[in-house]
């Protein structure tokens, strides 16, 4: 079993897969400490984050020595990106709404690729990053694969907000 953190339930009250979940949170914070993970994954969520650097420590924080935190982040704020999205999504946004998808974008990507890096980068020590794509700049998508995390600037991070 698995535990999730998903605060919009209906995506997965009804999966049949349900029963291969042990714990549900809305928000990261709510995992009691103590507990420890030998993997956590995220997968396009972290450009959605606007409180980035927390999750990140608190990520950290919860792995199990050993342990690895593996994301996948869409590349956002480079150009493959936005041909990408402007000539799929963005095209059948504009056909079916009549509205600029990019105005979306805007809102909904509060982190681009470079800044979830320099974040992940500054909580752990070793950090792979793999892509769909000739390099970063020009890649439609990124995964990085973060290890070593680096407890103590974690836990300073997360005591500067409760002080």
């Amino acid at each position: 079993p698995a535990d999730i953190i998903e605060p919009f339930h209906s995506l997965f009250e009804s999966s049949p897969l349900k029963d291969r979940i042990r714990n549900v949170y809305d928000d990261i914070s709510e995992i009691p400490a103590g507990t420890k993970y030998d993997r956590i994954i995220s997968i396009a969520a972290f450009e959605h984050i606007c409180n980035l650097p927390e999750v990140i420590a608190r990520s950290g924080l919860l792995l199990a020595d050993g342990g690895n935190l593996r994301c996948g982040i869409p590349s956002e704020g480079t150009i493959m990106w936005k041909l990408g999205y402007t000539f799929s999504t963005g095209l059948e946004f504009k056909r079916k709404y009549n509205l600029d998808y990019e105005v979306l974008m805007r809102h909904e990507h509060v982190n681009t690729a470079r800044e979830i890096e320099e974040v992940l980068r500054h909580f752990f020590a070793d950090v792979e990053v793999k892509v769909f794509g000739v390099a970063k700049a020009i890649s439609f998508y990124q995964f990085y694969a973060c290890k070593q995390p680096q407890f103590e600037r974690c836990s300073s991070y997360l005591a500067g907000l409760t002080s």
